[in-house]
């Protein structure tokens, strides 16, 4: 009897289904918009209390930004060099910001006892379209970047060492954005679902010790993320 209730428990962990927004006929998952913009605005709110009213002496919120923003500027430093750091910093951070933030709102926010119409509000990195988009946005950046340096003659890395490897050249560009993607996607869902189950077989204690890796990971793949992105374009540049 115990083994049918935790299946019938279990069954109740819906994967793949969504609250859909129809506009202008396309169907657009409303709940992953829903909490970016809740992620967004939080960001926002951060920045703006960390760089209104700043003192030479930082406190609280302003000591929390600049401490935020030099750990960004070590990873984009050391990707991409003293050199050249400083124009990409804006959008490596924004990458590490937006996912760590989306890590954690996931793995923080009670979002589960809001309820949807269909699906669940969850962190927007367990959609596989928001990991596809943000790995898309980092290959543009980094070819962007390559042709912003070297014009047409980018496309020349495509030849060398030797023409031979012109198809496996042009490969590694469309693997490099399903690496990123389907890493951060696995890992993020992977975590949520481990948790979701953990809690309605044991609803408790033992999903705490689960819910507290699941952010360490969380930030974890926010670092690989924007570090490999900074890698990326770092290539792109040499």
């Amino acid at each position: 009897m115990d083994f049918i209730n935790n299946s019938i428990l279990l069954a109740g962990v819906e994967i793949g289904t969504h609250y859909y927004w129809d506009i202008a006929g396309f169907a657009i998952h409303g709940q992953v918009f829903i909490v970016s913009w809740v992620v967004i605005g939080l960001l926002l709110t951060a920045a703006f209390l960390g760089a209104n009213d700043p003192k030479r002496i930082p406190e609280s919120w302003q000591n929390f930004m600049e401490a935020t923003v030099e750990f960004t500027q070590d990873i984009a430093r050391n990707q991409l060099g003293e050199s050249s750091y400083r124009t990409w910093l804006p959008f490596v951070s924004t990458m590490f910001l937006f996912i760590f933030g989306c890590n954690w709102a996931g793995a923080i926010i009670p979002w589960k006892l809001i309820l949807l119409p269909e699906g669940e509000l969850a962190a927007p990195t367990n959609d596989i379209n928001t990991t596809v988009a943000l790995a898309l946005l980092t290959s543009l950046t980094y070819f962007y970047a390559g042709f912003r340096k070297k014009g047409l003659g980018y496309f020349k890395r495509y030849l060398e060492p030797t023409p031979i490897l012109l198809p496996i050249n042009i490969l590694e560009d469309f693997t490099k954005p399903l690496s990123l993607s389907f890493r951060l996607f696995g890992n993020v869902l992977a975590d949520e679902l481990t948790i979701s189950v953990l809690v309605l077989l044991v609803p408790l204690f033992i999903p705490l010790p689960i819910m507290a890796l699941g952010i360490f990971a969380g930030s974890v793949q926010a670092l690989i993320f924007s570090t490999l992105a900074a890698a990326y374009i770092h290539e792109a540049l040499e």
